[in-house]
């Protein structure tokens, strides 16, 4: 929790610069997001790339569940959400487009 100045409601200044370095957390969110909403368009919205649709989602899906568990920011945990739901919908139009059969 960020230590709060009395009586403002605003973070102080060591917590925010706390806050800028977590550049792993952060690429790994936003990669779990771009697979998620990619997963989620070739599965879904184009029925002949359901095996890549279905390969995107299946390497989505654990991404964004280990970013969400390392997660340290709530923008962070935002696209991990996006991401998981993406990936595992997106994956699921795949399957019901013919899965793994090329």
């Amino acid at each position: 929790m960020p230590e709060q100045v009395a009586g403002t409601g605003h973070a102080t200044a060591d917590s925010r610069a706390e806050a800028g370095s977590h550049r792993l957390q952060d690429v790994l969110a936003v990669l779990a997001f771009t697979l998620g909403i990619a997963a989620l368009v070739l599965g879904g919205g184009v029925p002949s790339a359901h095996f890549v649709g279905l390969v995107v989602g299946v390497i989505g899906l654990p991404l964004a569940l280990v970013s969400q568990m390392i997660s340290a920011t709530t923008n962070e945990r935002w696209l991990n959400v996006i991401g998981m739901v993406g990936s595992f919908v997106g994956a699921g139009f795949a399957i019901s487009h013919g899965g793994f059969s090329i």
